[in-house]
């Protein structure tokens, strides 16, 4: 009971009560740029990959825009006052295709966050992991419509993708980017990586994601453990550094009714 008491105390804290991190996004990317790191997105890191070995100190900088375009805007606009770069992933509900062109025309990415899976799993009421795989060719030709789209839409090539973690992956034990495993239809769309891939993950030297150390950390806790490292991979999405009344309260209602209905 306790522990039910705490996680609805630190929802109703990050969703409604918690005061702005933007200062504190701020702070960590000024300090990465005074001591020399490099800012890169991801399809940049993966070409680095590619083509030679990683000297010197790196930060892959992703932003998961799974709500809240306001603060996603705020993230831009202090990655431009710094002059460094991110990946930005949209999912399907946040895609803004203005936003997302300058995105790319300031020289960052603007990409597909995608969750085919636990959409097909909930809009056709699947509770089996088993009848996921059975029905796997459907969903790939589901993702492979809407990348299309989205690609038609922006005007440019996406060549990376980043998978979007629901409620549904974590109760049906399967990850949205069981989709990218096929390397025929990377082939075909063209993708060289996908956010997790193993290649990414494994030449990194620490991975933040503020999912951990939103509330858990503090800014001085977070440098520390970046302190010396080389190869930085930071995740960040806008609901953990600025509340926004409007888009959590459409976010948790809209997972009370998938929780109903799936």
């Amino acid at each position: 009971m306790k522990k039910i008491f705490k996680l609805i105390r630190n929802r109703i804290y990050s969703d409604y009560l918690m005061p702005s991190r933007l200062k504190e996004y701020e702070m960590i990317i000024s300090f990465l740029k005074k001591n020399g790191y490099r800012f890169l997105t991801l399809k940049e890191y993966k070409n680095f990959l590619d083509i030679e070995n990683l000297k010197g100190k790196y930060l892959i900088n992703r932003h998961d825009i799974d709500t809240d375009l306001l603060t996603a805007k705020a993230f831009f606009e202090i990655e431009k006052k710094y002059g460094v770069k991110a990946s930005y992933y949209f999912r399907l509900s946040t895609l803004d295709i203005d936003f997302m062109k300058e995105i790319e025309e300031y020289g960052s990415e603007a990409s597909y966050h995608f969750e085919e899976i636990a959409t097909f799993a909930k809009e056709n009421h699947i509770k089996s992991k088993d009848e996921i795989f059975n029905r796997m060719d459907e969903i790939k030709k589901l993702f492979k419509q809407n990348f299309i789209n989205i690609e038609s839409k922006l005007g440019y090539k996406l060549l990376t993708v980043c998978s979007h973690g629901d409620f549904v992956n974590r109760k049906l034990k399967i990850v949205n980017n069981k989709i990218t495993d096929d390397k025929n239809l990377r082939k075909e769309l063209e993708i060289i990586a996908e956010a997790y891939d193993d290649d990414i993950m494994n030449s990194i030297d620490v991975y933040l994601s503020d999912g951990v150390f939103s509330i858990k950390e503090t800014t001085d806790d977070i440098l520390k453990r970046i302190e010396n490292k080389n190869v930085i991979y930071m995740l960040t999405h806008p609901r953990q550094w600025r509340v926004s009344w409007k888009d959590n309260t459409i976010e948790n209602i809209k997972r009370f009714y998938e929780g109903i209905i799936w």
